[in-house]
């Protein structure tokens, strides 16, 4: 049986997981983990996608963050613009037999936008017949029939411009954000066939949407001359026929009876197909051509927007089923739930962790998943961070072991993560254990009343639905960090 996923199902589950992100009943969150080494740190293990590997991300979680709904955004591969190259045009109809100027043969393999480097977007409406783009577009034309032709032949639809926040935020080497605002009721509503309108935000972006026309024809390409029509004619208000109205062209034919020229003159409105009739070009005789075969039907290709017109929705135009995540970790982030003083190989993002309280679902900004112990004043020493400290000196079955993340002297206070013992077992700490490192060194003894603190967040809840493993990357005190998570749907 053939079948095919389409781009729309992809682009959905884009939206759907941006929704996930956005909706007051549910809660995404960033997490860092893993502060010991890989086995080869130098060349982390690919994550597998299995209960083994989930289990373990949890057991190795330090910190979490919140994902806002304004952290999120739709993504397209990103696609500079350079002069000298030769992009595709926009077509409706791209397949293995009717391929790109690039030779791709889906739309969205083909190169039919690009970003320059004022971070203005455009789709390509016209290449000049397949010649290089030597001229960067930068007007911000909201109307089609305004669109200029540039003095290298290329017409370009502005679709929206990247705002300087969202560059910040969302911008890569690879991807750059996409959005649509919603002025045509293309991104779905309460009211009406495509939901209600967005208001008017004063952006280039929400005019282009809103002046954009459902199944209208600004391109036609020749695929065959034909032949045998009146030569040398020019033959204007020829009505472009199909589902749509108001189409208009005007066909002119060379001095061999061919058609050389197809322009349009009225892009019209409404079109799913569209065709220009033989018989309303001057010439053409289909009881000559039946007869004796010296009349051959010209192939005139009508390019159709996308189905509520061009730039009315660039997340679906444009092919947005890739989600851009960005989390800043600014500096000890959240009163100190983010640590400084080591480093992490591990991230990912989480879906509807419990909080370690109450067992409710977690909603707070940043949340800790380690624990703190607090020392007695005398006799303390600090461990360093990565050490595997015990309660005992000589490691046994009901010995508690754990990780240093990290280390507040001043404070006496250890945050660690739990960690097996030698026999698998995971035992907890108590009050008043004196505590040793790996090398038998006594590190103090713990107070002996509210010693140990818990974790903010109740390990292996959530869904845990992406998950990264990398080398080390440190954090300090003066520092902050990036993240920017590409999802591809």
């Amino acid at each position: 049986m053939a079948a095919i996923i389409t781009e729309k199902f992809r682009t959905n589950n884009a939206k759907q997981f941006v929704e996930i992100v956005s909706e007051s009943n549910s809660q995404a969150y960033t997490f860092i983990g893993r502060p010991n080494s890989w086995t080869d740190d130098a060349s982390p293990p690919t994550p597998a996608d299995n209960y083994n590997d989930e289990a373990d991300a949890h057991r190795s979680m330090v910190a979490l963050k919140k994902i806002s709904s304004s952290d999120v955004s739709h993504a397209i591969v990103r696609r500079n613009w350079t002069s000298g190259t030769t992009y595709d045009e926009y077509r409706h109809n791209y397949t293995s037999s009717n391929t790109a100027t690039s030779g791709a043969t889906t739309l969205w393999d083909s190169l039919y936008y690009v970003v320059t480097d004022d971070y203005n977007v455009y789709k390509v409406i016209s290449n000049n017949n397949g010649g290089a783009s030597t001229v960067k577009p930068d007007h911000t034309t909201a109307a089609d029939s305004a669109i200029p032709t540039e003095s290298d032949g290329y017409r370009w639809k502005f679709m929206y411009s990247i705002s300087a926040s969202d560059v910040i935020k969302f911008v890569t080497n690879d991807f750059i954000p996409v959005k649509t605002i919603g002025a045509k009721q293309a991104v779905g509503g309460s009211s009406g066939a495509q939901g209600t309108a967005a208001s008017d935000d004063g952006s280039a972006q929400f005019d282009v949407e809103n002046a954009a026309v459902a199944g209208n024809l600004l391109l036609a390409r020749i695929k065959s001359a034909g032949s045998g029509y009146t030569a040398s004619t020019t033959t204007t208000g020829i009505t472009i026929r199909g589902d749509g109205s108001s189409g208009q062209a005007t066909v002119v034919t060379n001095g061999s009876g061919g058609v050389s020229t197809v322009t349009i003159t009225n892009a019209g409105s409404g079109y799913t197909t569209a065709f220009i009739a033989n018989e309303d070009i001057p010439g053409f005789d289909n009881g000559d051509q039946a007869a004796d075969g010296t009349n051959n039907s010209a192939n005139i290709e009508f390019i159709i927007s996308p189905t509520h017109g061009h730039g009315a929705d660039p997340i679906e135009e444009l092919g947005g089923n890739y989600v851009i995540l960005n989390s800043r970790l600014e500096y000890s982030e959240g009163s100190g739930d983010f640590p400084t003083d080591n480093d992490f190989r591990q991230l990912g993002v989480i879906i509807n962790p419990a909080t370690n309280s109450s067992g409710t679902q977690l909603t707070a900004t940043t949340a800790k998943a380690y624990k703190q112990m607090t020392f007695q004043a005398s006799g303390f020493s600090a461990p360093a961070v990565d050490t595997i400290i015990r309660n005992a000196s000589t490691e046994v079955v009901g010995t508690a072991v754990g990780l240093v993340v990290s280390v507040d002297s001043s404070n006496r206070i250890i945050s660690y993560l739990p960690f097996p013992n030698e026999s698998g077992n995971i035992v907890a700490f108590a009050n008043s254990n004196t505590i040793f490192s790996s090398s038998s060194t006594n590190h103090g003894t713990l107070a002996s009343s509210s010693a140990i603190t818990a974790e903010e967040v109740q390990r292996h809840t959530g869904e845990i639905i992406y998950l990264e493993n990398r080398t080390s990357v440190a954090r300090a005190s003066d520092q902050i960090e990036d993240i920017k998570l590409i999802v591809e749907m």
